[in-house]
């Protein structure tokens, strides 16, 4: 609710939680300000210990209606609510994958709304959706634009929205390793035994375990270490391309990744053509679990998916040759395919892939540890900035990661 003191707009807002360790209150403060606006803290209740909460009751000062409006969608995000509740506005879709004007878009973050006066948790956490409600049900649901109805009621504006933030873990040791920034110079060995840790605990929780994988993968030489987490239980599924499993399988084949010799590192004769060929082959069996059942595919990273029946998803793009039979080149059915899978995941590694890395981060919940590992560190930054805040970066070579993580989960 928008009041008015003098000749200055303002509105009261309330925050919740670990404010000031999880650097909350000064985010808050400093959003204010690099807006141009001006806030009073009208009450502050700090927390004794550790595991206590605090709370945060301020008032926000803006030049116009429309200034404090942009003030309060940054503070939504930041977790920060109206200290005056209101329900969420609802407005129907005017057609079929078409969200009504000024409708809400989600971030990654665990969202309420205000449905009747109660409370009510979007399901399907994930940024850049609409969240489609149905009253009689009291539920809501995040959707994307192609599932959008015509006539489906969908939340508008920010009132009654409420922003969960992701706070840092309680204890030392997550506290570290989840705030840990993309840097070369941060000790490897320490790093991967608490990404091991962390993959242990996911899946003892009954968790997903989401692996996205480039061709660098097998490129490197450690295609054989993924599929040695694959056997070993820690790899659910399997999200790529057409090029990882294209080189995977040239290099069962013909014992090349992109012409180049794996034993030895030199190009062969006609090398070049070996992808294609592996391509054709496997086309000309009907798929990838048929090459395998007939013995024509006896070896890798493929070879070991289908053997363990672990799922997988391939997500084709304009540069693909073939592609693959298995390569879903519709990139809405992709989408689809994934989104359950994030949806359930306690963790994701991404590997050496920016497209399928940022593609997937888009699809996961900030709850869900991520950890990027590519030898470019404007991958971790790409991702960062495009809202995948959640992600731990290794800056590394990945053939030397996944030896050195699948020797420490074989321990």
């Amino acid at each position: 609710m928008v009041g008015h003191s003098g000749h200055r707009i303002y509105e009261d807002i309330v925050a919740e939680g670990h404010l000031i360790d999880s650097n909350t209150m000064s985010g808050i403060m400093r959003g204010i300000v690099e807006l141009d606006g001006e806030f009073e803290v009208l009450e502050l209740d700090i927390g004794r210990s550790n595991e206590d909460t605090s709370a945060l009751t301020m008032r926000v000062f803006g030049r116009d209606a429309e200034h404090i409006a942009e003030i309060m969608r940054m503070l939504h995000g930041l977790g920060a609510i109206p200290l005056h509740l209101e329900d969420a506005t609802l407005a129907p879709a005017p057609a079929d994958g078409v969200f009504p004007p000024d409708f809400y878009s989600t971030t990654n973050l665990e969202t309420l709304v205000r449905i009747d006066g109660r409370w009510t948790e979007v399901e399907g956490t994930e940024m850049d959706l609409g969240v489609r409600v149905d009253r009689n049900e009291q539920m809501a649901a995040g959707v994307p634009l192609s599932q959008v109805h015509k006539g489906d009621l969908f939340v508008v504006g920010q009132g009654g929205v409420r922003v969960l933030t992701k706070e840092r873990p309680r204890s030392k040791a997550a506290f570290e390793f989840m705030n840990s920034t993309a840097s070369s110079e941060k000790p490897k060995d320490q790093i991967i035994r608490q990404v091991a840790s962390l993959l242990r605990d996911v899946r003892a929780a009954g968790q997903a375990i989401v692996a996205v994988v480039g061709p660098a993968v097998v490129h490197t030489g450690a295609a054989e270490h993924l599929a040695r987490l694959v056997r070993a239980g820690y790899v659910s599924v399997l999200f790529g391309g057409n090029a990882v499993a294209t080189h995977d399988i040239e290099t069962a084949l013909y014992g090349t990744s992109l012409g180049i010799d794996m034993a030895t590192g030199v190009p062969v004769p006609s090398g070049h053509e070996h992808h294609l060929r592996a391509i054709n082959r496997i086309r000309s069996v009907g798929s990838i679990a048929q090459a395998v059942s007939e013995g024509v595919l006896t070896s890798g990273l493929m070879h070991t998916l289908v053997e363990t029946g672990t799922p997988y998803v391939l997500a084709g793009s304009i540069r693909d040759d073939g592609p693959l039979p298995e390569v879903i080149t519709d990139t809405v059915r992709a989408q689809e395919a994934m989104r359950p899978w994030c949806q359930k995941a306690g963790a994701c590694i991404m590997m050496s892939t920016m497209l399928h890395s940022i593609a997937t981060g888009n699809l996961l919940p900030a709850a869900v540890t991520t950890v990027c590992v590519d030898i470019n560190p404007a991958v971790v930054t790409k991702l960062a900035d495009r809202g995948s805040f959640q992600t731990i970066g290794i800056i590394t070579d990945v053939g030397l990661f996944l030896k050195q993580l699948a020797d420490e989960l074989e321990c």
